[in-house]
């Protein structure tokens, strides 16, 4: 079997959670009738809610499910400018960085394109983080245009934890709301969604050992969306009928992987650390990237560059040799290019082109790591060698340019 070391793209649903989700989906009827069919289905949404705004420290009410992560960030960022520009037209400007997650990109991408908001992206720092000193400048000198913030909790990609309490307290200066992308934090990280005095904050299922097409924005009481959908207004900002087997699978997923987190996140930050310490010894030219710092990243991410490889030759490599990794970039129409994230951080091309994305889960074991740093070493000697010779010219057997 492979050793599973992408987590971040999607986790194993746990056994517990498939269980409860397989039962869930026996049930018959829709949450909205009134029928005893009906209120059972309720009483597993509902349950499935209250589990899923204890585990983040919010109230039932606060809690909007989604089809995804990528609905929730969508309704978080579009609600939220919609209703931010309706109650003042000044409104238009969303502040958010070049190295957010593509759904939180897109969206503020698309609201420019299509519904005239001015999108400004305020840098980061080379270790990723959004820059507070930039933040502050931006807000004083455009304060009152500011429909929007969005950021994320932790970055998909490097791990650098953000400074999501302190862009808050910026924000409530100026009335603007901020929306939080929490997708990659879940599980990782404590999350107490009051604490953070956000507007609104997504998460989602499948990232800990949950059903995949099962997610949630919080959103805060006193905030305010326009909704993507529309059509029975099932909940706050959202239409369509309520998926009660899936929020009963994801509460049980929220509530195991933040149980018993502060052990499952210590156990993952030390085969993290043993993990960036032995391919930093074997691996010249291995540079990790993100806050090497461990409160400053996150537990199970280890984020490094490969000078002189293309990360997806190193990723084919060792995916033959039963590793499943990620190279943490993007791939468009199937061409690969450099992570948008490590070019924001400011690495150069060349170097962003070798990015590999190691991401551990709470069932990763030693041994699987100790595996990974044996086969690491000549994977990637063998992927520059690859890069190398498609760098150079065909020679023939005198060494002349050949023709082929």
């Amino acid at each position: 079997m492979a050793v599973y070391l992408d987590h971040a793209a999607t986790s194993p649903i746990r056994p517990e959670v498939l269980a409860a989700y397989t039962a869930a989906l026996g049930v018959v009827g829709n949450p909205s009738s009134i029928h005893a069919a009906g209120q059972e289905a309720r009483m597993l949404l509902e349950e499935g809610r209250e589990r899923i705004a204890r585990a983040l420290g919010a109230d039932a009410v606060e809690v909007v499910l989604t089809s995804g992560g990528t609905e929730a960030v969508n309704l978080g960022i579009k609600g939220l400018w919609w209703a931010a520009l309706a109650a003042d037209p000044r409104r238009r400007r969303i502040l958010s960085t070049a190295a957010e997650h593509h759904a939180a990109l897109d969206s503020v991408a698309w609201l420019e394109r299509h519904e005239g908001a001015i999108v400004e992206h305020v840098p980061v720092d080379a270790l990723g983080r959004m820059r507070l000193d930039a933040l502050e400048a931006a807000l004083a000198e455009r304060g009152g245009e500011v429909a929007l913030i969005t950021m994320l909790h932790a970055s998909n990609e490097v791990g650098t934890v953000q400074p999501v309490a302190e862009v808050a307290a910026l924000a409530a200066r100026h009335g603007i709301p901020v929306h939080v992308d929490a997708v990659a934090s879940l599980g990782q990280l404590p999350i107490d969604f009051h604490a953070l005095r956000v507007a609104a904050l997504s998460v989602s299922a499948h990232k800990i050992g949950g059903p995949v097409g099962v997610g949630a924005l919080l959103l805060a009481r006193s905030a305010v969306v326009e909704p993507l959908l529309h059509g029975g207004s099932q909940q706050r900002g959202r239409s369509g009928t309520q998926d009660a087997a899936g929020a009963a699978a994801f509460g049980l997923a929220a509530e195991l992987a933040t149980a018993s987190l502060p052990e499952t996140a210590g156990r993952m930050a030390e085969l993290r650390d043993r993990l960036v310490a032995g391919i930093l010894a074997s691996v010249p030219g291995a540079v990790l990237r993100g806050d090497p710092e461990a409160a400053g990243r996150l537990p199970g991410n280890a984020h490094l560059t490969f000078a002189g490889c293309e990360g997806d030759s190193l990723l084919f490599l060792l995916d033959g040799a039963g590793f499943a990794v990620s190279t943490g970039s993007a791939c468009q129409a199937g061409v690969p290019e450099p992570s948008h994230v490590l070019l924001a951080m400011g690495v150069p091309e060349p170097e962003a082109r070798g990015a590999l994305r190691f991401t551990l889960g709470p069932e990763t074991a030693e041994a699987e790591i100790e595996a990974l740093l044996s086969a690491l070493p000549p994977a990637v000697e063998q992927a520059r060698r690859a890069g190398l010779a498609a760098a150079r010219p065909l020679l023939g057997r005198r060494g002349e340019l050949s023709a082929s």
